[in-house]
């Protein structure tokens, strides 16, 4: 039997409580971004597994939050009324975690990262810093796109293809740098000679990822070069694209500081060179840095690992 008391778990105005919080993250992720890969990357997802989560937002709801179009997505009055309140949520829940947190790690400094520079740059790096800095206690944390010092982050390494926050201060650390990347066993096959240097083949096979759509576009117009025509395959991921070409599979567009240890090691080349696409990658934090403390050490040894 039904009850009109809305506390009543039978009262027929009890309504049905949303799955997942995960699917509001997928959500905020995505509204933020306006677009499902990149909000699958900066969660280190897969774009099937935000759409799905979006899907079931939509189907507890019974309203469409998004409207697809050019593929890009757009809120709906819906979308956007559910994303003002899930922001809101998410900062009340983020700021009782921080007060909630250990006094033990209040020293402890959370780095947010792009996950492909995370997992081919910074990573492999760190020791070096937590050899030279012991004192200093780092936490590593995947993440990319829009994102908010309210969520336990104290810095973050982001390049600026996005708009930032106001209030937020940026301290540069390297100019991305850009160059189609293969195979070194394969250059032979995909490249020939011609009066300014190599050149692409026309059918040489391309690698293309869903998260930087772009990049062979930019690589072209910067560099005055034919982009590969050959063959295309598109990744979800820009590691996996890279990872492709490093396999024999064709040219991926690679920046710099994502290859240099695969170029030293071997397992890639970048025949044509590298030239600047425009953009930079810069450490963001809440407040300046100044020229002392252990912010400050950070942003120095980011630096220095860069150049060399």
């Amino acid at each position: 039997m039904n009850t009109d008391n809305s506390g009543d778990k039978k009262s027929q105005y009890m309504e049905r409580p949303l799955r997942s919080l995960n699917a509001l993250r997928c959500f905020q992720m995505a509204a933020q971004l306006e677009n499902f890969s990149k909000a699958a990357e900066a969660l280190c997802l897969t774009h099937g597994a935000v759409s799905r989560a979006v899907r079931s937002l939509e189907d507890d709801l019974g309203s469409v939050l998004f409207e697809r179009r050019n593929q890009r997505v757009y809120l709906s009055a819906a979308g956007e009324k559910l994303l003002a309140a899930t922001e809101r949520a998410f900062a009340l829940i983020d700021d009782a975690t921080r007060e909630i947190r250990k006094p033990a790690q209040e020293n402890l400094m959370r780095v947010s990262c792009e996950p492909t520079l995370l997992m081919r740059w910074l990573i492999p790096r760190m020791p070096a810093f937590m050899a030279s800095h012991p004192e200093i206690p780092v936490q590593l944390i995947a993440g990319g796109g829009a994102f908010s010092f309210s969520q336990g982050i104290d810095f973050a390494i982001r390049r600026n293809d996005f708009p930032w926050a106001a209030g937020m201060h940026a301290h540069w650390l390297f100019d991305e740098e850009i160059s189609p990347v293969c195979h070194p066993s394969r250059v032979a096959d995909w490249t020939l000679a011609g009066a300014d240097g190599l050149q692409l083949k026309a059918d040489a096979p391309r690698l293309q990822s869903a998260t930087r759509p772009s990049a062979w576009r930019t690589w072209a117009e910067q560099s005055g070069m034919s982009a590969a025509q050959g063959d295309e395959q598109v990744f979800e991921h820009f590691y996996f694209s890279l990872q492709a070409a490093s396999a024999g599979l064709g040219l991926a567009i690679g920046p710099r500081q994502l290859v240099r240890d695969d170029l030293a090691n071997g397992l890639l080349a970048a025949p044509l060179g590298f030239i600047a696409d425009g953009s930079s990658y810069y450490l963001l934090t809440p407040e300046p840095i100044g020229e002392k403390g252990a912010a400050a050490q950070l942003l120095t040894w980011l630096r220095q690992a860069a150049k060399n």
